[in-house]
């Protein structure tokens, strides 16, 4: 145990051993009994704020100071608006569905974008399947001529 340790320990806990943690409290003992000098004038201090703060004695709220407190938290006559909390109710199921119709609009323009521009560009070399039909009609072309 250190002078430092059994300082914080003294200032921490009191001059009342009982109160020192249990792990500590025979070191801290045994300091207070091989440097009595240095730890008494400690203890004397944290003895004299422990009965200070002992003698600090806090009285029960009188009845009608508890009347007044609970009363205090509403106003008198307040009732919760009928259609406030049945409003509320439809929020969350809201914001799921706008959620959904965002994801929808976003995926369906990401799609047009992708079809778009599929066949198109200096890097294109072939259509997709999915471009031309089976007859052989060239899609990209504006007249539509058979091959």
């Amino acid at each position: 145990m250190t002078p430092r340790r059994f300082a914080q320990i003294v200032d921490a806990y009191g001059a009342d051993p009982s109160r020192w943690p249990t792990g500590e409290r025979a070191a801290a003992c045994a300091f207070a009994q091989a440097y009595p000098d240095e730890a008494r004038t400690r203890l004397e201090e944290a003895a004299a704020l422990d009965a200070c703060l002992s003698a600090d004695i806090v009285e029960p709220a009188s009845r009608s100071l508890q009347r007044r407190i609970v009363a205090s938290a509403k106003p008198p006559g307040h009732r919760p608006a009928r259609g406030a909390r049945a409003a509320r109710w439809w929020l969350p199921g809201a914001a799921i569905a706008g959620a959904g119709v965002a994801g929808l609009v976003a995926g369906a323009l990401a799609m047009s974008f992708l079809i778009v521009g599929a066949g198109e560009g200096p890097g294109a070399v072939h259509e997709p399947s999915y471009m031309s039909t089976a007859f052989g009609f060239d899609t990209s072309s504006a007249e539509g001529s058979i091959e």
